[in-house]
Protein backbone atom coordinates (compact mmCIF):
# COMPACT_ATOMS: atom_id res chain seq x y z
CA UNK A 1 0.00 0.00 0.00
CA UNK A 2 1.32 3.22 -1.24
CA UNK A 3 1.58 5.86 1.58
CA UNK A 4 0.35 8.93 2.30
CA UNK A 5 2.04 12.15 2.77
CA UNK A 6 0.37 15.29 3.88
CA UNK A 7 2.11 18.65 2.44
CA UNK A 8 3.38 21.11 5.05
CA UNK A 9 0.35 23.37 4.01
CA UNK A 10 -2.00 20.71 5.16
CA UNK A 11 -0.22 19.85 8.29
CA UNK A 12 -0.57 23.89 9.55
CA UNK A 13 -4.00 23.77 8.29
CA UNK A 14 -5.13 21.10 10.93
CA UNK A 15 -2.74 22.22 13.46
CA UNK A 16 -4.87 25.33 13.17
CA UNK A 17 -8.23 23.53 13.23
CA UNK A 18 -7.34 21.70 16.09
CA UNK A 19 -5.94 24.71 18.14
CA UNK A 20 -9.49 26.69 17.35
CA UNK A 21 -11.46 23.53 18.07
CA UNK A 22 -9.45 23.11 21.66
CA UNK A 23 -9.66 26.96 22.39
CA UNK A 24 -13.73 26.61 21.65
CA UNK A 25 -14.40 23.77 23.97
CA UNK A 26 -12.25 24.73 26.62
CA UNK A 27 -14.01 28.81 26.31
CA UNK A 28 -17.57 26.78 26.15
CA UNK A 29 -16.74 24.63 29.14
CA UNK A 30 -15.89 27.34 31.00
CA UNK A 31 -18.99 29.79 30.05
CA UNK A 32 -20.99 26.86 30.77
CA UNK A 33 -19.74 26.21 34.32
CA UNK A 34 -20.25 30.08 35.08
CA UNK A 35 -23.92 29.86 34.29
CA UNK A 36 -24.01 26.85 36.33
CA UNK A 37 -22.06 28.65 39.37
CA UNK A 38 -24.02 31.84 39.10
CA UNK A 39 -27.27 30.44 38.29
CA UNK A 40 -30.53 29.65 41.24
CA UNK A 41 -29.04 27.54 44.14
CA UNK A 42 -31.15 25.02 45.96
CA UNK A 43 -29.30 24.00 50.00
CA UNK A 44 -26.11 25.47 49.08
CA UNK A 45 -25.45 24.13 45.93
CA UNK A 46 -25.93 25.45 41.81
CA UNK A 47 -29.59 23.65 41.08
CA UNK A 48 -28.59 22.11 38.22
CA UNK A 49 -26.37 20.21 40.06
CA UNK A 50 -28.61 19.90 42.99
CA UNK A 51 -30.88 17.71 40.22
CA UNK A 52 -28.27 15.35 39.14
CA UNK A 53 -27.44 14.80 42.92
CA UNK A 54 -31.50 14.38 43.33
CA UNK A 55 -31.35 11.79 40.25
CA UNK A 56 -28.61 9.58 41.91
CA UNK A 57 -30.57 9.57 44.95
CA UNK A 58 -33.56 8.20 43.21
CA UNK A 59 -31.92 5.85 41.11
CA UNK A 60 -30.14 4.40 43.98
CA UNK A 61 -32.51 4.47 46.66
CA UNK A 62 -35.13 2.51 44.54
CA UNK A 63 -32.38 0.04 43.52
CA UNK A 64 -31.06 -0.43 47.30
CA UNK A 65 -32.84 -3.66 49.31
CA UNK A 66 -31.82 -3.64 52.83
CA UNK A 67 -31.93 -7.40 52.41
CA UNK A 68 -28.58 -7.42 50.64
CA UNK A 69 -25.29 -7.37 52.52
CA UNK A 70 -22.37 -5.58 52.16
CA UNK A 71 -18.91 -7.88 51.96
CA UNK A 72 -17.47 -8.87 55.30
CA UNK A 73 -13.97 -10.16 56.29
CA UNK A 74 -12.54 -11.97 58.98
CA UNK A 75 -11.21 -9.84 62.15
CA UNK A 76 -7.83 -10.96 60.75
CA UNK A 77 -8.09 -8.61 57.73
CA UNK A 78 -9.31 -5.61 60.12
CA UNK A 79 -6.34 -2.26 60.30
CA UNK A 80 -5.06 -1.87 63.72
CA UNK A 81 -5.06 1.47 63.23
CA UNK A 82 -8.32 2.80 62.60
CA UNK A 83 -8.69 6.35 60.84
CA UNK A 84 -10.42 9.19 61.94
CA UNK A 85 -12.81 10.83 59.54
CA UNK A 86 -13.04 14.06 60.68
CA UNK A 87 -14.20 15.38 64.75
CA UNK A 88 -17.09 17.19 64.09
CA UNK A 89 -19.31 17.08 66.98
CA UNK A 90 -16.51 15.62 68.93
CA UNK A 91 -15.05 19.27 70.31
CA UNK A 92 -16.70 19.96 73.12
CA UNK A 93 -16.30 19.61 76.84
CA UNK A 94 -17.83 15.86 77.44
CA UNK A 95 -18.94 14.15 80.87
CA UNK A 96 -18.62 10.50 79.66
CA UNK A 97 -20.27 9.61 82.93
CA UNK A 98 -23.20 11.64 82.94
CA UNK A 99 -23.72 10.46 78.88
CA UNK A 100 -27.23 8.97 78.10
CA UNK A 101 -28.80 7.96 74.47
CA UNK A 102 -32.23 9.97 73.97
CA UNK A 103 -34.48 8.87 71.51
CA UNK A 104 -37.35 10.71 70.68
CA UNK A 105 -41.01 9.11 70.30
CA UNK A 106 -43.09 10.24 67.64
CA UNK A 107 -46.07 11.09 70.26
CA UNK A 108 -43.25 13.51 71.81
CA UNK A 109 -41.88 11.41 74.54
CA UNK A 110 -38.20 10.96 74.60
CA UNK A 111 -36.97 7.83 76.35
CA UNK A 112 -33.30 8.16 77.91
CA UNK A 113 -31.02 4.83 77.52
CA UNK A 114 -27.77 4.36 78.97
CA UNK A 115 -24.90 2.39 77.94
CA UNK A 116 -25.68 -0.77 79.75
CA UNK A 117 -29.70 -0.67 78.60
CA UNK A 118 -27.60 -0.97 75.26
CA UNK A 119 -25.00 -3.51 75.93
CA UNK A 120 -27.84 -5.53 76.95
CA UNK A 121 -28.84 -6.62 73.89
CA UNK A 122 -27.05 -9.38 71.88
CA UNK A 123 -24.54 -8.49 70.27
CA UNK A 124 -23.48 -8.50 66.65
CA UNK A 125 -20.20 -7.71 64.65
CA UNK A 126 -18.73 -6.74 61.37
CA UNK A 127 -15.42 -6.19 59.31
CA UNK A 128 -16.25 -4.80 56.04
CA UNK A 129 -14.81 -1.86 54.10
CA UNK A 130 -15.19 1.68 55.84
CA UNK A 131 -15.45 3.87 52.68
CA UNK A 132 -14.75 7.75 52.86
CA UNK A 133 -15.85 10.29 50.68
CA UNK A 134 -12.32 11.74 50.79
CA UNK A 135 -10.97 8.58 48.73
CA UNK A 136 -9.66 6.05 50.72
CA UNK A 137 -10.90 3.05 52.83
CA UNK A 138 -9.72 0.24 54.89
CA UNK A 139 -11.25 -2.79 56.36
CA UNK A 140 -12.46 -2.09 59.87
CA UNK A 141 -13.57 -4.19 63.07
CA UNK A 142 -16.70 -2.87 64.98
CA UNK A 143 -19.18 -4.00 67.73
CA UNK A 144 -22.70 -3.36 68.90
CA UNK A 145 -26.57 -3.66 68.75
CA UNK A 146 -28.27 -3.77 65.35
CA UNK A 147 -30.27 -0.74 64.96
CA UNK A 148 -33.39 -3.08 64.19
CA UNK A 149 -32.28 -5.41 67.03
CA UNK A 150 -32.72 -2.33 69.60
CA UNK A 151 -36.00 -0.69 67.59
CA UNK A 152 -37.87 -4.19 68.38
CA UNK A 153 -36.60 -4.60 71.99
CA UNK A 154 -37.47 -1.08 73.11
CA UNK A 155 -40.93 -1.25 71.28
CA UNK A 156 -40.13 1.26 68.30
CA UNK A 157 -41.87 -0.82 65.85
CA UNK A 158 -44.22 2.91 65.37
CA UNK A 159 -41.36 4.97 64.92
CA UNK A 160 -39.75 2.81 62.62
CA UNK A 161 -42.65 3.13 60.21
CA UNK A 162 -41.10 6.72 59.74
CA UNK A 163 -39.56 7.93 56.34
CA UNK A 164 -36.19 8.73 58.45
CA UNK A 165 -33.91 9.10 60.96
CA UNK A 166 -32.42 12.17 62.59
CA UNK A 167 -28.98 11.61 64.66
CA UNK A 168 -27.48 14.60 66.86
CA UNK A 169 -23.91 14.37 68.46
CA UNK A 170 -24.57 15.63 72.59
CA UNK A 171 -23.77 19.28 71.74
CA UNK A 172 -25.50 19.23 68.16
CA UNK A 173 -22.05 20.28 66.65
CA UNK A 174 -22.74 17.25 63.93
CA UNK A 175 -25.97 15.61 62.65
CA UNK A 176 -27.21 13.30 59.79
CA UNK A 177 -30.38 12.27 58.60
CA UNK A 178 -30.78 8.21 57.32
CA UNK A 179 -33.25 6.90 55.00
CA UNK A 180 -35.31 4.26 57.13
CA UNK A 181 -34.69 0.97 54.98
CA UNK A 182 -30.75 2.42 54.88
CA UNK A 183 -30.60 2.07 58.76
CA UNK A 184 -32.78 -0.62 59.12
CA UNK A 185 -30.20 -2.88 56.99
CA UNK A 186 -28.85 -5.72 59.04
CA UNK A 187 -25.61 -4.84 59.39
CA UNK A 188 -26.35 -1.22 60.44
CA UNK A 189 -25.12 -0.84 64.44
CA UNK A 190 -25.23 1.65 67.56
CA UNK A 191 -21.55 0.33 67.87
CA UNK A 192 -19.71 0.15 71.08
CA UNK A 193 -16.49 -1.48 70.68
CA UNK A 194 -13.47 -1.04 67.39
CA UNK A 195 -11.42 -3.90 67.60
CA UNK A 196 -13.06 -5.79 70.39
CA UNK A 197 -12.40 -2.97 72.73
CA UNK A 198 -14.60 -0.08 73.82
CA UNK A 199 -14.69 2.80 71.33
CA UNK A 200 -11.60 5.17 71.25
CA UNK A 201 -12.84 8.72 72.41
CA UNK A 202 -11.71 10.21 68.39
CA UNK A 203 -14.01 7.03 67.47
CA UNK A 204 -17.09 8.35 69.29
CA UNK A 205 -17.10 6.72 72.75
CA UNK A 206 -19.35 5.91 74.31
CA UNK A 207 -21.86 4.81 70.83
CA UNK A 208 -21.58 5.76 67.61
CA UNK A 209 -23.55 4.54 64.57
CA UNK A 210 -21.74 2.19 61.77
CA UNK A 211 -23.49 1.84 58.52
CA UNK A 212 -21.36 -0.18 56.16
CA UNK A 213 -23.97 1.01 53.38
CA UNK A 214 -23.50 4.63 53.64
CA UNK A 215 -19.96 6.50 53.57
CA UNK A 216 -18.31 7.51 56.57
CA UNK A 217 -20.40 11.12 56.91
CA UNK A 218 -22.93 9.55 57.81
CA UNK A 219 -21.19 7.54 60.30
CA UNK A 220 -22.47 9.78 63.13
CA UNK A 221 -19.90 9.75 66.30
CA UNK A 222 -21.12 9.81 69.84
CA UNK A 223 -24.77 9.24 69.82
CA UNK A 224 -26.60 11.81 71.85
CA UNK A 225 -29.99 12.20 70.38
CA UNK A 226 -32.33 10.22 67.77
CA UNK A 227 -35.56 10.89 66.13
CA UNK A 228 -37.79 10.01 63.54
CA UNK A 229 -39.39 11.89 60.75
CA UNK A 230 -41.33 11.28 57.49
CA UNK A 231 -39.61 14.81 56.13
CA UNK A 232 -35.82 14.76 55.38
CA UNK A 233 -34.11 15.62 59.01
CA UNK A 234 -30.95 18.07 58.52
CA UNK A 235 -28.38 16.58 57.25
CA UNK A 236 -24.53 18.59 58.25
CA UNK A 237 -22.85 17.47 54.90
CA UNK A 238 -25.98 17.79 52.47
CA UNK A 239 -26.23 21.23 53.94
CA UNK A 240 -22.88 22.21 52.22
CA UNK A 241 -23.53 20.51 49.04
CA UNK A 242 -22.92 16.79 49.26
CA UNK A 243 -25.25 14.39 48.35
CA UNK A 244 -27.92 13.48 51.28
CA UNK A 245 -28.17 9.64 50.08
CA UNK A 246 -24.58 9.04 50.54
CA UNK A 247 -24.54 5.48 49.73
CA UNK A 248 -22.59 3.18 47.80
Amino acid sequence: MKEKFLSDQQVRRRSIFAFVFFVAAFSLGIFAWKKIKGGTKDRGIPTLLRKGLSANENIFGSLFSKEKLIQTYPTSEAVTKVRVNGNLGLKSAFDADAWRLQVVKQNGDTSVFTLKDIRALPKTEVVFDFKCIEGWSQKTWWGGVRFSDFIKAYHLEEEARSAFVGLHTPDNGYYVGIDMPSILQPQTLLCYEMNGKPLPMNQGYPLRLIIPVKYGIKHLKRIGTIFFSNQRPPDYWAEQGYDYYAGH
